[in-house]
């Protein structure tokens, strides 16, 4: 008999939680919802919310919802989103993740602060992200946002410069970019570093290493757009070469091959519990 496991550290983190929650509360109550962007990036999560009502939508969209009630989801939203729902009269339901509302605050005082004194607000980010488009809002748009170390280019290291993280960026990375600017910094001037990284999301690698370890195989559970969860896999991948990545149970198609006696199931931030749950049912009936 396969022996069949499933990491109870992976799956939804809390933001995203309370974001779904949020969305399920309202729609309850009035059946229709308006999201700016993908909830969650898992698709059959979000299938699950549009049956329900929900309706994902780009910024342009917005214009046109006047009166209407839309979601702002874990990421955040920069300044100028909250400005253009009060001229339209659009009721906001606020499911900002509160370490990212946290994040957006230190950014904002922080640029305040430093405003006259020509300093750089760097973040260490996917450039396009969600989350860091509400960041580099907090700024007016100025803040350099470098995510490998050929992007250091962009900053002037005459100047001083203020380093912040994306909440769901690798420990190891931020400390990297620490390290890479701490050696071209020139003399004299000011560099400040502020680990912004969400623990309970950076606590998840060594955690799905250690999971993706101790199984025969593993099963990693997430969307193909899921940027978490293209991460991760990668991640318990070098920690067991033995590792599938499937978004559905469906992908489970044939019995394990002789010898596996443990399989593990885990998945990104994006993946639900639920859809977990029905890999490892998935497993267990094919492998009576």
């Amino acid at each position: 008999m396969v022996e069949v496991t499933i990491d109870t550290g992976s799956g939804f983190c809390f933001g995203v939680v309370n974001a779904i929650q949020s969305a399920e509360r309202e729609l309850k109550h009035t059946g229709e919802l308006y999201c700016l962007g993908d909830l969650v990036h898992n698709s059959l999560e979000m299938g699950r919310l549009q049956r329900l009502g929900l309706r994902t939508i780009r910024h342009e969209a917005l214009r046109q919802l006047a009166g209407r009630t839309v979601l702002l989801r874990a990421h955040g939203e920069p300044p100028s989103t909250y400005r253009l729902a009060q001229q339209y009269r659009i009721k906001l339901i606020d499911a900002t993740c509160p370490v990212v509302l946290q994040l957006q605050c230190r950014i904002h005082r922080c640029f305040l602060e430093t405003g006259d004194s020509g300093a750089q607000l760097v973040i260490y980010g996917k450039k396009g992200h969600a989350e860091v488009n509400g960041l580099v809002g907090q700024t007016n748009g100025t803040a350099i946002v470098i995510e490998k170390t050929e992007d250091l280019d962009r900053i002037d290291f005459r100047r001083d410069i203020f380093l912040f993280s994306q909440t769901t960026k690798p420990l190891d990375g931020f400390g990297q970019m620490v390290e890479a600017i701490s050696q071209r910094i020139a003399p004299g001037v000011k560099f400040r570093s502020f680990d912004t990284i969400c623990r309970q999301v950076a606590s998840r690698l060594p955690n799905i290493q250690l999971f993706a370890s101790r199984h025969d195989l593993v099963y990693f559970v997430a969307g193909r757009q899921s940027s978490n969860g293209k991460m991760l896999f990668e991640e318990c991948k070098k920690a067991n070469p033995h590792t599938v990545f499937i978004t559905e149970s469906s992908e489970i198609v044939e019995p394990l091959p002789s010898g596996i006696r443990t399989v593990g199931v885990c998945g990104a931030t994006s993946t639900p519990k639920w859809l977990m749950e029905e890999v490892a049912a998935r497993i267990r009936e094919i492998n009576r």
